[in-house]
């Protein structure tokens, strides 16, 4: 590499410091083989979530995206992971929880931002230059080409791993036309350590640094249709996301950095109070959520959700409620999840909300005719706690 383009890559790490940037790392824009093999071996053994990119050989050949790419900058930005003070979460109001990496304003906006910025610099150093920025949604691993350029590590928790920030980093990169002499990479430093695939809830992490997508809380969170029976308990008190396998990480012991206020959270937002959320109407939770980056698949995940974690919490409070959505909600997958939080929280509850329960679900049945899922199901919850069912 010559002497300006040698200049220019320190006068970019030097401006990327001075509009929020807190890592940045070049590599090039040769094809990630590992990541190929690794990608071939996801779609085999069906550990895909459905949620990336379908093609496997733009997502590791940066070439084929931008043909005339040398090189790929890679940035990281860290994120807050503790509340200044937690919102109280009491029998009479239960909350529920949202990843971390929802916290704050979207981080596609915030990332997408830094990148823009990124962006205009080069151009005015070079004008000629052709660039191209992604942030989670672009066809390239963000931690595949972090790793690379020497950002951190991929940790057996598949997270990109800083020795600066832990794992709770937001990640993008940019390709770029100029040939720039890429950063070496850091290599693997988690070493013994199995924390993170010891403690995860549905034992996901098939071993260290391979995921079964569809066993993971964080993806089981977002998908529309009914979680699987064997899950719902695992999901806890989560309406989005899953922070266990970072949070028993070494790396991540003490990390909580506030170095952008977009980030910052709202905490009556990221620790929701569950009844309130359920009943919020389409333009309530998009004024309320829509620009965190949890919302990006509607109310129904997160109102799913919401009513499993009251079953859950075994919330005698909410069988009004339960029965409402059971009776009035035109969404099958939310009637059908409130009949398994209602089987959860029966036990409960005293002689008389059981008498009033059952009269309720009687009433449900007598007019319900189209739903046979739901009629099959609250028969068995009648059944099963020893009432004579129509």
């Amino acid at each position: 590499m010559g002497l300006k383009e040698q200049t220019l890559k320190q006068k970019i790490i030097d401006y990327s410091q001075t509009i929020g940037i807190d890592k940045i790392g070049f590599t090039t824009a040769e094809p990630f083989e590992d990541l190929r093999l690794k990608l071939y071996q996801q779609q085999m053994l069906g550990y895909q979530s459905g949620f990336e990119a379908k093609d496997l050989e733009k997502r590791s050949n940066p070439k084929l995206i931008m043909k005339e790419a040398q090189s790929i900058i890679a940035i990281a930005l860290s994120y807050p992971t503790k509340l200044d003070e937690r919102p109280k979460n009491s029998k009479e109001s239960r909350r529920g929880s949202f990843a971390r990496v929802s916290w704050g304003l979207d981080y596609h906006q915030i990332l997408k931002e830094r990148l823009a910025k990124l962006e205009e610099f080069i151009k005015r150093h070079v004008p000629d230059a052709i660039v191209k920025s992604m942030v989670d949604t672009g066809e390239l691993s963000d931690r595949a080409v972090a790793e690379r350029a020497g950002l951190g590590w991929i940790g057996k928790n598949t997270n990109l791993v800083t020795k600066e920030y832990g794992s709770y980093v937001y990640l993008g990169e940019m390709l770029t036309s100029i040939p720039f002499e890429p950063d070496r990479p850091i290599g693997d430093q988690c070493g013994d350590c199995n924390l993170c695939v010891e403690h995860c809830p549905t034992e996901a992490l098939v071993q260290g640094g391979q995921l079964n997508s569809h066993k993971c809380i964080a993806f089981l969170t977002q998908v529309k249709d009914d979680i699987p029976e064997p899950y719902k308990k695992a999901i806890g008190n989560r309406v989005y996301g899953c922070d266990t396998c970072q949070q028993v990480c070494p790396y991540n012991r003490g990390v909580n950095n506030h170095f952008h206020k977009e980030m910052e959270p709202d905490a009556e937002k990221v620790k929701p109070l569950l009844h309130s959320l359920l009943q919020l109407s389409n333009r309530e939770f998009k004024e309320t959520y829509g620009d965190m980056s949890g919302s990006w698949r509607g109310k129904k995940p997160i109102q799913r959700n919401a009513i499993i974690a009251l079953g859950n919490y075994k919330d005698t409070t909410a069988v009004h409620l339960l029965l409402d959505i059971i009776q009035n909600d035109p969404r099958p997958v939310l009637k059908h999840t409130a009949v398994w939080s209602l089987d959860k929280i029966w036990a409960r509850l005293d002689e008389k909300k059981v008498q009033e329960t059952e009269s309720k679900i009687h009433k449900i049945l007598e007019k319900e005719t189209e739903d046979k899922k739901l009629c099959r199901m609250l028969h068995s919850l009648l059944k099963k706690h020893r009432v004579s069912s129509l």
